[in-house]
C-alpha cells in the first residue's frame, strides 16, 4: 500500500528505526507510494449522513396505551 501522507510515511521511518516492521514492509511502502506530492495530513471524508442536513422537527409525545381490563 502506498503511505497516504507525509505524518504517515514519519510514522512508518520511526516504527523502522524503532525496529517494529521490516526493512522490507518500510522500502515496499516507500516504492509504490513514487515521487507523489502527499499532504501533511488527510482526514476522513464526511458520510453522506452529516452532508445532508435533515428539516428540524418536534418530537410527537406518544400514545399511551389502554390498559385492558378483565371482564367480571
Amino acid at each position: 500500500m502506498p503511505f497516504k501522507s507525509r505524518a504517515q510515511r514519519r510514522k512508518f521511518a520511526q516504527l523502522l528505526v524503532e525496529g517494529k516492521i521490516s526493512d522490507q514492509t518500510y522500502e515496499e511502502w516507500n516504492r509504490e507510494t513514487g515521487r507523489k506530492k502527499l499532504p501533511e495530513r488527510v482526514t476522513k471524508k464526511a458520510s453522506r449522513s452529516r452532508t445532508r442536513k435533515k428539516p428540524a422537527t418536534r418530537a410527537r409525545p406518544r400514545k399511551r396505551a389502554k390498559s385492558q381490563r378483565k371482564k367480571r
